[in-house]
């Protein structure tokens, strides 16, 4: 039975990371699950699958929040949705049937490269801020398929590594569709909501999801989350992006100490 002092960490754990997760977009999973780890010993796909509990609500509510700040065209959202919740599914299935150590090194490296992507960005921005902003594409240009192909690479991940799906179309909706930062993290965590509720459902269905540690952490998710989208919103992009790095970074060393 749990106890009362873990409902209380669980609770402020989850909301340090909704805050977390609202400046930066990214739900709170990708910090949840190597804490889960670190700190309750769980293996990386239960880890996966608790985190998905906090994951689920922290989105809706984070979504709700950009939406209201800058509106989210939910109908590209929506053709990235549908094509993530077949792929979602495909790669929860695999990454259940993976040994746990193998699954935590390759989401060790995913991380990492995001990480130097996010640094190369923001350390590099001042100076290719005026070229940027006159190469910078149109979003409006860009036909139904590009989202069909985004949803897909969004819910492959997000269903390998239980969250993550946003963090990896992130930097393709900036760099190669000319979205703003914070435009990017709305659309995106929009496209991976049905795609998450598939991922924690066969999480769930295999036992790899630990309710009592998920559900005080999404309570106190969900405090934070308005706060940090209110932050997210006042920083500058550079700023935004460098912050970005830093945590995966912080994310990766946590997942190096448990190797």
């Amino acid at each position: 039975m749990i106890s009362i002092e873990l409902i209380l960490a669980c609770l402020l754990g989850g909301a340090l990371i909704g805050y977390t997760g609202g400046v930066l977009g990214i739900g709170g999973g990708l910090l949840a699950i190597p804490l889960l780890g670190l700190i309750l010993g769980m293996d990386q796909q239960t880890a996966q699958g608790t985190a998905l509990i906090m994951v689920v609500p922290a989105v809706l509510l984070t979504v709700r929040q950009y939406h209201r700040r800058n509106h989210i065209d939910f109908r590209r959202a929506a053709l990235g949705a549908i094509s993530s919740i077949i792929f979602t599914w495909l790669g929860a299935r695999l990454a259940l049937g993976m040994d746990a150590i193998l699954l935590r090194r390759i989401y060790s490296v995913f991380v990492m490269a995001i990480a130097l992507y996010y640094f190369d960005q923001s350390l590099g921005f001042s100076r290719r801020r005026r070229r940027s902003d006159k190469q910078r594409p149109d979003p409006e240009s860009f036909g139904q398929v590009w989202y069909v192909a985004v949803g897909m690479m969004a819910g492959l991940a997000g269903g390998v590594f239980g969250v993550g799906g946003a963090v990896l179309v992130v930097p393709f909706l900036t760099s190669r569709m000319g979205y703003s930062q914070t435009g990017a993290q709305g659309l995106a965590l929009s496209m991976i909501i049905p795609g998450t509720l598939v991922a924690l459902a066969t999480y769930a269905f295999h036992g790899q999801a630990t309710w009592q540690v998920g559900i005080p952490m999404a309570v106190g998710s969900l405090m934070l989350v308005p706060f940090g989208v209110r932050l997210a919103y006042r920083l500058p992009e550079n700023r935004l992006k460098f912050i970005f790095a830093c945590m995966l970074v912080l994310i990766m060393a946590l997942l190096l100490v448990r190797a």
